[in-house]
């Protein structure tokens, strides 16, 4: 387990590494060359060793991670909304904030909306 997560053992380690929300394919590669770990080592393979370097790096590290980067995004929407800009006016509404078209092709930000409105 690293932090909160459990890593898949049939997987290589690259990969087992994305299940954490804020690490991808480029960033588990390149964490694991600050290690010297063999991205293509499964999990089970690992040593306790390694293990425990990787669980350190990844708790000490700079960027954010799991709830430390839930916690941030969702700050960053809710100042859009209490300062009235017009992204946090869509998020409000449930609608696509980056301009694309409500005519249609924005089935699943709808729907969402709908969800909203009855709670």
């Amino acid at each position: 387990r690293i932090l909160g997560n459990t890593l898949d053992s049939r997987k290589k380690v690259y990969i087992a590494l994305t299940r954490i929300y804020g690490i991808g394919i480029s960033r588990s590669k390149s964490i694991l060359k600050s290690l010297n770990i063999n991205p293509d080592v499964k999990v089970s393979d690992l040593t306790n060793e390694n293990v425990s370097n990787l669980r350190d790096l990844l708790e000490n590290e700079t960027f954010q991670l799991e709830g430390n980067l839930k916690r941030l995004l969702k700050q960053n929407i809710n100042r859009l909304i209490e300062i009235g800009s017009y992204r946090g006016k869509r998020h409000l509404k449930g609608l696509p904030a980056r301009g694309q078209r409500t005519r249609t092709n924005s089935r699943t930000s709808r729907k969402l909306t709908i969800f909203k409105s009855k709670k």
